[in-house]
Parts: structure tokens; C-alpha cells; sequence
């Protein structure tokens, strides 16, 4: 509960913030709280986190401006991942053919290679697969494949993500 406390009066408005720019600054703020946070990994202004001892982020990736990271269960978002701007990581969701409504939990993992364009959004218990992209304002309800191309809510598979090779440099 302390903890808890602390993130929110302390810990999130400093990672949030944008007069606290410094993305190794926030890393540690968020290594602090309990979130596995990997090297290289930059950190961009107005991220919100809800509770970063669900978050796992591997190395080399980015998460951009004004990206909300709702993980009310875990996220993990692998190495090399390009997380765009205003992205909206959604873990809860509710049964809403129950008298309840109960909250219905699952969590998202991101693989490695992915980029989540701007503005999309990814439900819970969704895998991102290697290599996969989900296009500006996309929304993600179901796994993506790895090495796909996904558009449109909800997200469909457009086609094959090729990449090219790299030219060789001529001696």
C-alpha cells in the first residue's frame, strides 16, 4: 500500500513529467518501483505507467510521448521494440454479458522487432508477435502474428512484413 502511495504522488508525475527529460533518469525511477527495465531503453516525456512492478521493457526500446501503459496485469515488451506516440496499453476489460460486470484481466506481451504506430491500441491477453506492426490508430483484440502488417479496428492482417537488406559497402 505504502508503495503504492509513493508511485502515485512521487514516482508517476516524475516519470510523466516533461520537465524531467531525461529517459535514464526515469528508467531508474521506474527500476526503483519494480519494473524490469532493460539497457539502452528510452523513456519519453508523459508515459503514463499505472503500476510498474507489472512492467517488464527489454533493451534497445522506445516508448514514446504520451503512451498510457494501463497494466493492471503484467506488460512485457520485448528487445528492440518502437513503441509511437499516444499508444494505449489496455490489460482490463470487463465481462459485460454478466450481471457483475466482473473484471476480466490479461496480460500483453510485445515481442521483439514490433512497432506499435501512434495512436493504436492493444487489448488484454494480446501477443505482438516478432517482427509484427500495428498502423497508426490500429486496435489490436487479437494476437498479431509474427512479421505481420495489421490495420484498421479491429486490426486485420494486411500482409508480410519484408525487410530489406542492408546495401554492402563497396571497398
Amino acid at each position: 500500500f505504502i508503495k503504492q502511495l509513493l508511485w502515485y504522488y512521487i514516482g508517476s508525475p516524475l516519470v510523466q513529467s516533461y520537465w524531467l527529460p531525461w529517459s535514464s533518469l526515469k528508467c531508474q525511477i521506474l527500476r526503483g518501483f519494480g519494473a524490469n527495465i532493460g539497457r539502452g531503453t528510452r523513456i519519453k516525456p508523459g508515459v503514463r505507467i499505472k503500476f510498474p512492478w507489472r512492467l517488464t521493457i527489454g533493451d534497445h526500446s522506445w516508448i514514446g510521448e504520451k503512451t498510457w501503459i494501463d497494466n493492471l496485469a503484467p506488460v512485457v515488451i520485448a528487445d528492440n521494440v518502437c513503441v509511437s506516440q499516444n499508444v494505449y496499453f489496455c490489460t482490463g476489460n470487463h465481462h459485460w454479458d454478466q450481471p457483475t460486470f466482473d473484471l476480466r484481466l490479461g496480460m500483453i506481451w510485445v515481442e521483439s522487432g514490433s512497432w506499435l504506430a501512434a495512436k493504436s491500441v492493444i487489448g488484454p491477453g494480446v501477443i505482438v508477435g516478432t517482427g509484427a506492426i500495428l498502423t497508426l490508430g490500429s486496435v489490436a483484440t487479437r494476437s498479431l502474428q509474427p512479421m505481420g502488417i495489421y490495420t484498421g479496428n479491429p486490426a486485420q492482417w494486411t500482409k508480410k512484413r519484408v525487410i530489406k537488406e542492408a546495401p554492402h559497402a563497396s571497398n
